[in-house]
C-alpha cells in the first residue's frame, strides 16, 4: 500500500496506510523508506511484490505482461491475482483522495487541498 501511495502521493492514503503500517509493526524508518520509493531493508520475499506494485502504479495500472509473469512465477497465480485486486482497490482510494483534494483546492480558491 505504501509503495503505491508513494507513486500517487495522496495525503489521505499516506495517512491511513502509515497508521496501519505502524500498527502492524513497521517502524517509522520503514514507512519513510517505502514512501520515498526505496527498497532498503525490504525482506527479500516481499521485494518483488513491492517492485511490481510500484511498476503497476507508474504504468497507470497497465503493467507489462513480463512483470505479471514474474509475479505469478514467484507467488503463484492466485496470490498474484490477489495483488492485482488489492492494487486496483488502492488506486481507487488514491484517485478519490487526490480528486477530493483538487476539488477542495478549487472551491477554496487555493486555501485548502493539494
Amino acid at each position: 500500500m505504501l509503495a503505491v501511495t508513494a507513486v500517487y502521493r495522496c495525503r489521505y492514503c499516506t495517512w491511513v496506510h502509515t497508521k496501519e503500517a505502524l500498527r502492524s509493526g513497521l517502524t517509522g524508518e520503514d514507512v519513510t523508506t517505502l514512501l520515498s520509493g526505496s527498497m532498503n531493508g525490504c525482506p527479500t520475499d516481499e521485494a518483488l511484490g513491492i517492485l511490481y506494485a510500484q511498476h503497476w502504479a507508474d504504468a497507470d495500472a497497465n503493467p507489462t505482461p513480463d512483470s505479471f509473469k514474474m509475479l505469478v512465477d514467484s507467488y503463484g497465480r492466485e496470490k498474484a491475482q490477489a495483488v492485482n485486486l488489492a492494487l486496483r482497490m488502492i488506486r481507487i482510494g488514491n484517485l478519490t483522495g487526490n480528486s477530493w483534494d483538487y476539488l477542495l483546492h478549487r472551491v477554496s480558491f487555493g486555501r485548502l487541498g493539494i
